[in-house]
């Protein structure tokens, strides 16, 4: 009776071993090709409309991403408003490495479009999904958890909650990624770009854009 008490235990045991090294497998693999695929990303050849010598200024973005030449690319077509075009980049980095949680971020930037019309439902979808999986990622610095928080923050709920309000969500994350890091010259772009977005239409005394002025 002992023994077949003593066999009981640590089968359970080693089952629960198998789960947990079975979990965190799962937890930390990449995201699947199918995953990615659901996305439907924008990809192909970078339009340009102008001398391949005069397009962007220089960007140093702070990543863990091994391909950070594309990653600047794609962050300069970012502050330009190149939402299309800054999308086939990050794609371009997913499918060099699925594992890059920033490149998943890129994509919820690329469809936000904070200074335009507010996203259409697919591109809501897009950036609701792109988020679930790079907050999925375990690899990933605390500065890229912030950022990547503060864009999740703009299209959770996107199916209930209007536009502003979703602007709301994402200058308090910006906030929080710029009080972390105040000194960051990027963070301070993407956190004075949210004051724009979520600036009230009928402030006349215009504080928020001012104050994006002044960072």
């Amino acid at each position: 009776m002992l023994l077949k008490s003593f066999l009981h235990q640590q089968s359970l045991w080693l089952f629960l071993m198998v789960f947990l090294s079975f979990s965190c497998q799962e937890k930390n693999s990449n995201p699947s090709p199918e995953l990615i695929k659901s996305m439907t990303l924008k990809r192909g050849e970078i339009i340009s409309c102008g001398p391949a010598d005069k397009q962007f200024g220089e960007v140093q973005f702070e990543t863990s991403c091994k391909e950070k030449q594309l990653f600047n690319l794609a962050v300069k077509l970012l502050h330009s408003f190149e939402y299309d075009e800054a999308e086939k980049v990050f794609a371009e980095i997913i499918d060099k490495e699925p594992g890059a949680a920033m490149a998943y971020w890129g994509i919820a930037m690329s469809n936000f479009h904070p200074l335009w019309s507010p996203p259409a439902e697919a591109e809501l979808k897009k950036g609701a999904r792109a988020c679930e999986i790079a907050q999925s990622i375990d690899d990933k610095t605390k500065r890229e958890a912030l950022y990547i928080d503060a864009i999740a923050s703009f299209y959770k709920d996107w199916d209930q909650l209007d536009h502003r309000s979703r602007c709301l969500n994402f200058e308090k994350g910006m906030e929080r990624v710029y009080k972390e890091y105040p000194r960051d010259i990027e963070v301070a772009a993407f956190y004075a770009l949210s004051l724009d977005a979520s600036a009230d239409p009928s402030d006349k005394s215009f504080a928020n854009q001012k104050k994006a002025g002044s960072i």
